[in-house]
């Protein structure tokens, strides 16, 4: 829970409405991209969510301010403007790839690169598969790293409530990954002569972050 920017903003938000967006503009732009169609998207959506809580914060005390769990407040903001644009939109599908790290590749070696593009697929496809309260919960849970307090105040959810979505989509995604790798094991290996130096590895490569979050649990 960031102590730091409430405390600025309470003292004087014109000088600390900066470091609020220094601290929470990853989170911001993460959930922002993953509802947008294109990074441009997510960018003037990043943008204006920040607007609309400076706009908020105008009308706030400086107690109510101290007393903000801002990220979750920032995160519910950038929702339901995503929301909002989604009523005249289709919805877009979850992209994993917008809150992963970037890959570079001159630090890691193609076998690595191969297996974080391929681990983001499989975690996107599945993602996808969950219902949306579930899905959404997940995402602020294990993607975005919230408190369930902060995913409570992002979706205006008891906690009770965001624990059972956490809970029920990390047990969704378990079993279809549990049963997507079987089909794949049941495939048998590819009916080739010789695996190229690539493949070996990425066959032997350990689980991602995300595999273990969700088969810790």
């Amino acid at each position: 829970m960031c102590t730091e920017c409430p405390a600025a903003l309470a003292s004087d938000l014109v000088s600390g409405f900066p470091t609020l967006v220094a601290h929470h503009r990853d989170l911001v732009y993460g959930v922002a991209h993953r509802w947008s169609r294109s990074v441009e998207d997510a960018e003037d959506l990043t943008q204006e969510a920040f607007l609309r809580a400076y706009k908020a914060l105008l009308g706030y005390s400086p107690e109510r301010m101290r007393e903000l769990r801002l990220r979750g407040w920032l995160a519910r903001i950038t929702l339901n403007l995503a929301r909002n644009r989604a009523r005249v939109r289709d919805p877009v599908a979850v992209d994993l790839d917008a809150v992963a790290e970037p890959l570079d590749e001159r630090e890691i070696g193609p076998a690595s690169i191969v297996e974080q593009r391929e681990s983001r697929q499989i975690w996107r496809r599945l993602l996808a598969t969950l219902p949306a309260n579930q899905r959404v919960a997940v995402e602020l849970r294990h993607v975005e790293g919230l408190s369930y307090p902060e995913i409570a105040e992002a979706l205006a959810k008891p906690a009770g409530t965001v624990k059972s979505d956490v809970h029920r989509g990390v047990k969704r995604l378990r079993r279809a990954y549990e049963s997507d790798q079987a089909r794949v094991a049941a495939l048998g290996p590819p009916s080739i002569t010789r695996l190229s130096p690539v493949s070996q590895q990425a066959d032997r490569r350990p689980p991602t972050g995300m595999d273990q979050k969700v088969m810790a649990r």
